[in-house]
């Protein structure tokens, strides 16, 4: 199996990677990635030098490189994490977000077709279905519902595949995992940003009151869930991928205060954002049923993973902490 990975050294589409290689000696990976501010080679380090990782600095909105590599690599499958994914960078400039989301994505499904792409897996998000009472789960089938020009562009690419399947009969999968957490994630995100903020002894920004509910999924085990339904599951269709531990936001600062041994006195309440959705919760009965899948981590046992993956690397987080608030003041003030 020759596998096309995009966005394959962010966050969550390096550790599929790792996992993928670690877990499938019959496996190669091809990762494109334009290494923006969020991509990082250094998560790929374990593998620099095996030959069952090939890498290229590539946009996917390069069509002509696509192409290039795509003949070049005699890919069988693609899965496709490569997204501008900040929700508060959205808010600030759509720009980049209409740009990758779905014009490169819309390249990346033209490509496809005409290379005879075995599977086309695209990584979507539970943002697409907006904000949940108190009550309820979302399911697959529901109606989309952006709140952010983030989630509007993912739900866009959702739909622009769905067209696909249905006109072109394009092999294609689409997978809605929730929040996901874990090692390597960028310093802009709501737990590493925690984390970070409390070892400082800093004031710990909490939007509102902190009473928005997510739902949280340790990075391996929404690794393992889009291997298995990469090789489970049924074409055409859409997958929910979660945990079903959802927290409220101030809870899980509390939780990591608490095991970290710092004051709760370190929590700041500050404005709302635009647009702020107050939960999302997802319904997993058909990757249950289709695939039999279950994530192995609680909360409790996945954010001391977490915790004790960013004591150990430090040197990452500041040097990418530093980089973020120069790359604010520069962009956006």
């Amino acid at each position: 199996m020759k596998l096309l990975v995009t966005g394959g050294a962010g966050f969550i589409g390096a550790n599929f990677v790792d996992y993928v290689l670690k877990h499938h000696n019959d496996y190669e990976i091809i990762v494109c990635d334009k290494l923006t501010y969020a991509g990082d080679m250094e998560r790929l380090r374990d593998w620099k030098n095996n030959p069952r990782l090939t890498f290229y600095k590539v946009d996917i909105t390069d069509r002509n490189s696509l192409r290039e590599i795509l003949s070049k690599e005699k890919i069988n499958s693609i899965i496709h994490f490569a997204a501008e994914s900040h929700v508060d960078r959205s808010i600030q400039d759509a720009s980049p977000f209409i740009e990758t989301n779905i014009k490169g994505t819309q390249i990346l499904l033209d490509i496809s077709l005409k290379h005879n792409i075995e599977k086309f897996i695209h990584i979507s998000t539970d943002e697409v279905y907006g904000e949940l009472g108190l009550e309820g789960k979302f399911s697959e089938d529901m109606p989309l519902n952006p709140s952010s020009p983030y989630s509007a562009s993912k739900a866009a690419t959702d739909l622009l595949i769905k067209s696909y399947i249905r006109t072109h009969q394009l092999p294609a999968i689409i997978i809605r995992p929730c929040n996901n957490y874990g090692p390597w994630q960028y310093p802009e995100k709501f737990i590493p940003v925690i984390i970070y903020k409390a070892m400082k002894n800093e004031k710990i920004p909490v939007y509102g009151q902190g009473l928005n509910i997510r739902e949280w999924l340790y990075v391996e085990d929404c690794c393992n869930g889009i291997l298995e339904i990469f090789e489970k599951g049924k074409i055409g269709e859409i997958y929910n991928l979660g945990s079903g531990e959802e927290r409220k936001n101030i809870d899980v600062v509390k939780t990591i205060l608490q095991i970290i041994n710092k004051p709760e006195s370190l929590i700041e309440f500050v404005t709302d954002r635009p647009g702020h959705d107050f939960r999302y919760s997802l319904e997993t009965k058909k990757v249950k049923s289709d695939i039999a899948w279950k994530p192995s981590y609680s909360f409790e046992k996945g954010i001391e993973k977490t915790i004790q993956w960013n004591l150990e690397n430090l040197n990452w987080i500041e040097r990418k902490i530093l980089f973020l608030r120069d790359l604010w003041e520069k962009v956006y003030r």
